[in-house]
């Protein structure tokens, strides 16, 4: 098998399929929503054909909302231009078994055009260009996300038909870093961390959070590709195993007035060579002055930059004081009061952003990550002093607080447009703007209590 457990090379995979192990292999790529997108495969077709020339899939997938309603406004799919197809072209690095699934693997593709150009609206392409500006640059980017999630006693089904009301969560209290109410969620969670494993990641364990049946399965960083593929894998599989146990889970931003689901990102660079670059023991912290720039670059621009770490409506709702989401552009050293918090020492130094929630897409914002990291290192931007104490209470400029707020910030964003292209820019404008008109257009439950009999 590949050089870790659950990964395979395309040898591996013949051989499985040969021997009757494997019968289907799943072609995916993350959408524009976060989701695990693509097409079940007969495994022989795979190998006799697919690998060598990909599989096509409808180009409204990069153009749908939530629903998948074809909406107006897309420049690369429309009633007008036909509804044309793409071209998943499978990465064999991605290729692995997935345990949860019987006679299955998987394989991530990249997204392409039938003239074989790439799809540069794709988050995987968007993210592929930020990384070639570090090439350039003889840098390598790690990452490491960190999901929390909600468990319910519900399954998925019944939680759609009461309309996600009444649910029961997995938990009765806050089990922050506890371990009895916990251990009534191990069944699932462990069979989770396994399944993970067993896909070919590096799972380091599991721990509880502060809302009801709130918990947090981490992974070890790797290289920002190959984090944001086992990102989507695992957020998938998640659900899919819970499903397969009775309950549900979800990973949106904020799905009550408790505390919402964070997806803290950690970035550092190396050199080509593995030299922690981020790092200087002549610094009195510890800090390059590259590093010191990179987080200054993500000062100068987080805020036109939210988009991309905060995607939907729902999103805004997590960022409130005092509750541990980040609401003041700060940074800080180990403080998680400040949106952006530096912690770890030579290889380990990093910079964690606590912005994204748990709806985020993780391509599109370590793509921003890396285009806010370099606009400070070209530009050279000096790092203010590090926040002390209570950033809430800082006077530090805010997130902005609105999807609708977001978007403006993002449209007139030069640094945006310099780094993603207009076309990325104006497509992911359009699916805020979608949101937005679908979001206003709604009646929410908030309104009838509000409004039914006292107004």
């Amino acid at each position: 098998m590949g050089a870790q457990k659950g990964m395979l090379t395309q040898a591996e995979l013949e051989q499985l399929v040969a021997a009757g192990d494997i019968d289907t292999v799943i072609v995916a790529f993350t959408d524009m929503q976060g989701r695990l997108t693509g097409k079940r495969v007969s495994a022989r077709l795979f190998v006799d054909d697919v690998a060598e020339h990909g599989a096509e899939c409808c180009n409204y997938l990069l153009a749908v909302d939530v629903d998948m309603n074809t909406v107006d406004g897309y420049a690369i799919s429309s009633w007008e231009t036909g509804y044309g197809d793409m071209v998943m072209t499978p990465d064999f690095s991605t290729l692995r078994l997935l345990p949860w699934i019987p006679g299955s693997a998987l394989v991530m593709a990249d997204l392409s055009w039938t003239d074989g150009k790439p799809v540069k609206q794709a988050p995987r392409s968007i993210l592929n260009r930020q990384m070639d500006r570090l090439a350039e640059r003889g840098l390598v980017p790690y990452i490491g996300t960190e999901l929390e999630f909600m468990v319910f006693d519900d399954a998925f089904r019944d939680a759609w038909k009461a309309d996600y009301r009444g649910l029961t969560p997995a938990t009765d209290y806050n089990v922050d870093y506890q371990m009895l109410a916990s251990t009534r969620m191990e069944p699932l969670l462990r069979d989770i961390r396994l399944g993970m494993d067993g896909a070919g990641m590096y799972c380091e364990g599991v721990k509880g959070e502060c809302n009801l049946g709130q918990q947090e399965i981490a992974f070890r960083y790797d290289h920002a590709l190959v984090t944001c593929d086992n990102h989507t894998i695992y957020k998938n599989g998640a659900k899919e195993i819970a499903d397969q146990h009775g309950k549900s889970l979800t990973f949106m931003a904020k799905f009550d007035e408790r505390e919402g689901n964070s997806c803290h990102i950690h970035i550092s660079l190396r050199g080509t060579d593995g030299s922690a670059v981020f790092a200087d023991d002549s610094d009195p912290l510890g800090m390059s002055a590259m590093f010191r720039s990179f987080v200054a670059g993500q000062l100068a621009t987080l805020r036109e930059l939210t988009l991309f770490y905060a995607p939907n409506i729902n999103s805004y709702k997590r960022f409130v004081d005092g509750s541990f989401a980040p609401t003041a552009i700060a940074w800080g050293l180990d403080n998680r009061t400040c949106a952006l918090r530096v912690v770890g020492h030579g290889q380990g130094m990093r910079m964690e952003c606590r912005a994204p929630g748990g709806d985020v897409n993780q391509y599109l914002a370590t793509a921003a990550l890396i285009a806010g990291g370099l606009h400070g290192i070209e530009q050279g931007l000096e790092l203010p002093d590090a926040t002390d104490g209570n950033a809430y209470t800082s006077g530090a400029d805010r997130l902005p607080t609105t999807m609708s707020e977001a978007a403006e910030l993002f449209d007139k964003s030069e640094i945006a447009r310099a780094a993603f292209g207009d076309d990325v820019v104006d497509h992911y404008l359009n699916y805020a703007r979608v949101e937005l008109a679908d979001f206003n257009a709604a009646v929410t439950d908030w309104e009838r209590r509000r409004c039914f009999e006292r107004l």
